[in-house]
Order: structure tokens, then sequence, then C-alpha cells
């Protein structure tokens, strides 16, 4: 379905595809955030739906019926209250980059403004997932501890080269004083 389509032009068969398709993103996701998006351009859209695209986050406008029935017996499934009027619906894997890309497009855009969000079975207000999106990515979070563990390492491998050059400069004032 694309971005102004009726869902009325839909038959059963093409609601149960998107149906399974939301349910097998929603399967693989560990944060689900919905905002509303009234007012705004198809310039806007492509924009974030760009942004969405390289952050990994599966984004789409989908008829909320459908998106009850994907999210039943789920960990997302007390969103389900939140499903009410123009939504966008955000799934990720990685929960601060869902919450990042939507939030800071939810900042630049008066229009577009988010509901909600969820993740691990916890339904988030709109200030829980700013806050999620204040938080520093995965890949930052997993540099960050890539370099604590290295440090001890690092700092080894110097005092195991310190040894061999502690004797060579020793060698060359002994060579200079004779």
């Amino acid at each position: 379905m694309f971005y102004g389509e009726s869902i009325l032009s839909l038959n059963l068969e093409e609601k149960k595809t998107i149906v399974a398709e939301v349910g097998n993103e929603i399967n693989k996701a560990q944060a689900m955030v919905i905002a509303e998006y009234r007012g705004l351009g198809v310039d806007n859209f492509t924009r974030l739906r760009v942004k969405t695209r390289e952050a990994g986050v599966y984004f789409r406008v989908v008829k909320n019926t459908l998106v009850r029935r994907a999210v039943a017996n789920t960990p997302f499934s007390g969103l389900a209250d939140h499903m009410v009027g123009p939504l966008v619906y955000g799934i990720g894997s990685d929960p601060v980059a869902t919450a990042k890309v939507l939030h800071d497009f939810a900042k630049i855009n008066e229009g577009f403004v988010i509901k909600a969000g969820a993740m691990a079975g916890v339904v988030m207000s709109e200030k829980d997932v700013a806050a999620l999106a204040a938080l520093p990515s995965r890949d930052v979070l997993l540099a960050k501890l890539l370099g604590t563990m290295q440090a001890p390492v690092a700092q080894f491998v110097r005092t195991l080269n310190e040894i061999p050059v502690r004797f060579v400069r020793g060698l060359a004032a002994v060579r200079d004083q004779k």
C-alpha cells in the first residue's frame, strides 16, 4: 500500500498480506514507535522514509485495524489502545535507532507527533521515547565497550614492549660511556 492509497481498494488477500508483512517485522523487532502525521507533505515523507531506511527501521503507513491484528499476542499488543487516528509505524531491531530517527524528525516537523512506543512488553509514552532517543546508539555503545576491553590489553603490550626498549637504551648508554 502506498502513501495516500485507500484501504477500501484492498481485497481480503491484500489485507492478509499486509498483516503478515507487518507481523513478520514485529516478530523480528525490539521496539515499535507510533506517530501521528497530520499535514505532512510528500517531500517530508520521502525524507523520513530515506532516514528510516538508512537506520534499518521498517516504516509504514498502515490501517490501524490491520496493525492491531498484527500486534495481537505479541510484546507490542499494549499499543493497540493508542492506535487511533492517522498513524505511521516505525518498527526496528535497534530500539535506540528506531526512537532516534522518529524523534529527530518530530522535532523539526510539528505535524509529526510521536504518540507512543513499546519494547519488551512495556508501553512507553512520548517522553519515554524521547529519553530512549537520547541514548547513544548500539554501535557507539559497542565501540565504547570494545575500547574499555582493549585498554588493559594495550597497557600490557606497552609494558612488555618497554622491557626490551629499556635494555637497548641501557646498552646504548654503556656504549656511549666507553
